[in-house]
C-alpha cells in the first residue's frame, strides 16, 4: 500500500489539495461510494419526480457515474452502493421525518416510496451492482447510521473514500461528514454528484473546499480517471 513513507504516491487532482492528503491512492486503501442512485431520487415517477421536481438535475450524474464505477472496477478498487429505505411496516421511520415528508411509505407509480423491496428504492438499471459488490441499506441520510460500514470499512482496510451520488447537500454531504469525523479521507466528484437545486448544490461544493478543506476536497471524474491510470497496473 503506497503511503508518503513507503513508496510511490498517487494523487488526484483536486480543490483545495491534491487527494488524497498522503498520496495513498490505490485499489487497497480506496473505495468507490456510489450514493442513493434509486428511481425514487433520480428516475420517472419516483419521490423526487413525484414532488415536482428537475429530474434532469439528479440524473446529470449518471453517466460521470457510470464511466467511473467502469475504470474502477477494471482497476480492482472496492464498490460500495447505498440505498435509503425503511422496513415495509416503517418501524425504522421516525415520526418526524415522516411528518415532514408526508409521502414515505405511501403509494405512487413506483410502489410504496422510500420503502424496502418496492420499485422506486431500487438503483436504476444504469448504475446496477455487480454480483460482490457491497450494498448498504439506510434508513437515513448518512450511510454510517444505523448500518455496518464502518466496521466494513475498518475491515477490509479502507481509508480513503471517492464519493459520488444523490443528493449532494442531503445523503452525499452527511456521508462525508460523517466519514470525516470517523478519520476517513474523502473526495466528492462534483460531476458525479447532483441535488434538486443547484445552488444548493453550489453551495455544498463550497462548504467542502473551506478551511483548506474541513471535510475533505473536490474533484471531477476526468481527474480521478486520469490519476488511476498512472497507477501500476493502469
Amino acid at each position: 500500500m503506497p503511503d508518503i513513507a513507503n513508496g510511490p504516491e498517487h494523487y488526484v487532482t483536486a480543490d483545495p489539495y491534491p487527494w488524497p492528503f498522503d498520496g495513498a491512492l490505490s485499489p487497497t486503501s480506496t473505495a468507490l461510494v456510489v450514493i442513493d442512485m434509486q428511481t425514487d431520487f433520480c428516475g420517472a415517477g419516483g419521490y423526487v419526480d413525484s414532488m415536482g421536481y428537475d429530474l434532469s438535475l439528479t440524473r446529470a450524474p449518471v453517466e460521470p457515474i457510470r464511466r467511473v464505477l467502469e475504470v474502477m472496477r477494471n482497476a480492482g478498487f472496492w464498490i460500495i452502493h447505498t440505498r435509503e429505505g425503511h422496513r415495509p411496516d416503517l418501524s425504522d421511520l421516525p415520526q418526524n421525518k415522516r411528518w415532514r415528508s408526508q409521502r414515505i411509505g405511501d403509494p405512487g407509480p413506483c410502489g410504496k416510496i422510500l420503502v424496502r423491496g418496492e420499485p422506486g428504492w431500487e438503483i436504476i438499471p444504469e448504475l446496477e451492482p455487480l454480483e460482490g459488490e457491497l450494498i448498504i441499506d439506510k434508513p437515513g441520510k448518512g450511510s454510517f447510521c444505523a448500518t455496518d460500514l464502518e466496521l466494513i470499512l475498518h475491515t477490509r482496510g479502507i481509508r480513503n473514500l471517492v464519493l459520488t451520488g444523490i443528493t449532494t447537500d442531503v445523503c452525499v454531504h452527511t456521508t462525508m461528514r460523517e466519514a470525516n469525523d470517523r478519520g476517513f479521507e474523502c473526495v466528492m466528484l462534483d460531476d458525479c454528484t447532483g441535488a434538486t437545486d443547484h445552488g444548493n448544490h453550489l453551495a455544498a461544493v463550497k462548504m467542502i473546499k473551506m478551511q483548506g478543506g474541513v471535510f475533505g476536497a473536490v474533484s471531477n471524474s476526468t481527474s480521478l480517471i486520469e490519476s488511476i491510470a498512472t497507477l501500476p497496473g493502469g
